[in-house]
Formats: structure tokens, C-alpha cells, sequence
């Protein structure tokens, strides 16, 4: 998604898509054409939302589409009913073979070293889009279900919501990016304590402080919050600026003299922008500014600034010879 590097063919609407095990709503639903805002639901009611393959699959294609859409400034993500999202389907496997129906037989080409873990696929699809999303944790989050949240602009949580990262109760490891994520979100000895102990809290525990940067009352709060802030960034921040500071401090340099390299560079390549132009004409205008600015076209030429890294499958190499 660094531009996209080929063409995407946006849909008339997106409430219409068929993507499976999510669905997709225009904010106003009422809406027949996509708006800037856009609601995605983890949508599988009877399995708690847990987590799949075509989930994984949807929610890429989706991401993809909207980071290419200049209709769409916002994604706000959350989960129908009582759950955000119950991890990993268990009933399925890990892998996305039938688990019940005998692990063991899982293709050897799913264990190698090709495998791709879905949670990262749907986790980078979230960091690497232009536009930012709003996560709105209205129920439980264990497993996967919390770490594709990590990659999100901004976290909101119902404050009783359980949160887990319980992969050591499991026999895994954290997965979907989220040893990159998450002790950059909370510290590192909070994410050492969350994962070691592989125990479930409330999003209103102090081990969760810094995870969300607002705890609701209710489910309904933390939606209706996130709908709100989301429309608020729709409606009054730059795209091409929200992009940028996030990649700065996701991707920035080592040193504070390095840093103040890499923001020289990217201002200056700001100045007289479009989207620079039209929030100084808006303020001194004492109106609510109208940006236009995206990254494929409005970008500054120091973007992106780091080494861009092939996800695809790993070149296959010959066997390992002795040294001895």
C-alpha cells in the first residue's frame, strides 16, 4: 500500500461489498454512496466474532480499497454484539485448517517458511492505510482480537470489556505485529507482564492505561465516542498530515538530531502544499477547512524515508551446509 501498485476499482458502495465475516457501513447508513466515514464490524454472531481466514481476507480487501478511495477519510472497527472479538477460532485451527478434524494433517506448505501469519496481514493492512482508524472496543477482546486493534489510530474501550493476551495459555506467541506494537503502546514492562502471565483484565485496569486513550461506561458510549472523534478528524484534519506524523513516530529515526533531519525534509516539502494552503486560508477565514490533499498525489518527496520490506513469500534457498 506504499502507493498502491496497481489500479483498484472502487465500489459504487460498500455496504453492498461481499466480504465475509464483516460487514461494512456508510456513516449515515441511510447513505447510499460511501461517506468519509466508514463503519467496519467484525461480523460473526454466532462465534463471538472469533477470528478467521476469510475474515483476514476481507479485511485486507477492504483496507486496500479504502486506502485508495478519496471518499473515505476515517475507518471506525468494531465487533456486533456483546463481543469485540473472541481471538482465534479455535473450531477452525491456527492455521485455518479443520483443527477438530485432525491438526496434524495440515499441509507441510502452511508450516514453512512461506507461512504468512493472517493476523499481520490484517494488522499491516490497518498500519499501512492512509486514512486512520478508530478502534471501538464495545466487548471482550482476547488474542488476535486485540492485537489487530494495536495498529490503530486511536483505541477506545468499554471500561468492563475483558482484554487478553493469552497466547502463552495457548502454547503460541503474540502475533499479528503486535511484539513491534505493543510495547511502543504501553511500555515495555506492562507488555512483558500482559503476555507473560497471559491473564485477562478489564480495559479499566491500570495495566491497561496506556492501551486506550478513552474508557466508556457503556458499549453504546464507546461507539457513539468513536463515531464522534472519527467524524471530527473526517471533517477537520489532513489526511496527508495524519499519515505523516504517524509514520514519523512509527518509522522515524534513532536520535533527536536524526529526527530533526527527517522533520526538516518532510515540512519543508509541506509548505505551499495544497493542504497547508487551504488550513491557513480556512483559519484566517474563520471556516471549517476543505482538504483535498492524498498521499499518491500530495505526498512530500522525502516520503517514505525507510527501507520498504517484501511481506510476499520468502525466496526459496538450498540446504544449510556445515562450517565445520
Amino acid at each position: 500500500m506504499y502507493p498502491p501498485s496497481d489500479p483498484v476499482e472502487l465500489p459504487a458502495s460498500y455496504a453492498s461489498l461481499d466480504l465475509p465475516h464483516i460487514k461494512i457501513s456508510h456513516v449515515p447508513e441511510s447513505s447510499k454512496e460511501p461517506t468519509p466515514v466508514l463503519l467496519l464490524t467484525l461480523y460473526r454472531p454466532q462465534n463471538n466474532n472469533a477470528f478467521t481466514r476469510q475474515m483476514q481476507e476481507s479485511i485486507t480487501t477492504f483496507y486496500t480499497l479504502v486506502n485508495s478511495d478519496d471518499r473515505v477519510r476515517v475507518v471506525v472497527l468494531t465487533g456486533h454484539g456483546k463481543m469485540f472479538c473472541a481471538g482465534a477460532d479455535l473450531d477452525i485451527g491456527f492455521l485455518g485448517g479443520a483443527a477438530k478434524a485432525g491438526a496434524k494433517a495440515v499441509a507441510k506448505s502452511e508450516r514453512d517458511i512461506d507461512h504468512r501469519d493472517g493476523g499481520g496481514r490484517a494488522s499491516l493492512a490497518i498500519h499501512q492505510c492512509s486514512k486512520p482508524t478508530v478502534a471501538a472496543l464495545q466487548g471482550s477482546a482476547v488474542g488476535v482480537g486485540i492485537t489487530m486493534c494495536l495498529p490503530a489510530t486511536i483505541r477506545l474501550a468499554y471500561a468492563k470489556a475483558k482484554i487478553g493476551f493469552v497466547f502463552a495459555r495457548r502454547g503460541i506467541i503474540m502475533e499479528a505485529c503486535s511484539h513491534y506494537f505493543l510495547p511502543k503502546l504501553i511500555g515495555l514492562s506492562r507488555a512483558l507482564h500482559l503476555t507473560t502471565t497471559g491473564s485477562v483484565y478489564p480495559a479499566e485496569h491500570p495495566l491497561m492505561r496506556e492501551l486506550f486513550s478513552e474508557i466508556l461506561p457503556t458499549p453504546e458510549a464507546t461507539l457513539a465516542r468513536a463515531l464522534e472523534l472519527a467524524d471530527e478528524i473526517a471533517k477537520n484534519t489532513s489526511t496527508v498530515s495524519t499519515k505523516l506524523m504517524r509514520d514519523m513516530m512509527y518509522r522515524g529515526p534513532a536520535s533527536a538530531e536524526e529526527a530533526h533531519l527527517l522533520d526538516s525534509k518532510v515540512i519543508h516539502g509541506l509548505f505551499g502544499s495544497k493542504d497547508n494552503t487551504e488550513g491557513v486560508k480556512s483559519f484566517f477565514e474563520k471556516r471549517p477547512p476543505n482538504f483535498t490533499g492524498t498521499m499518491v498525489n500530495d505526498a512530500p518527496e522525502a516520503w517514505p524515508w525507510w527501507s520498504q520490506v517484501d511481506v510476499g513469500s520468502v525466496p526459496k534457498v538450498g540446504p544449510r551446509t556445515s562450517k565445520l
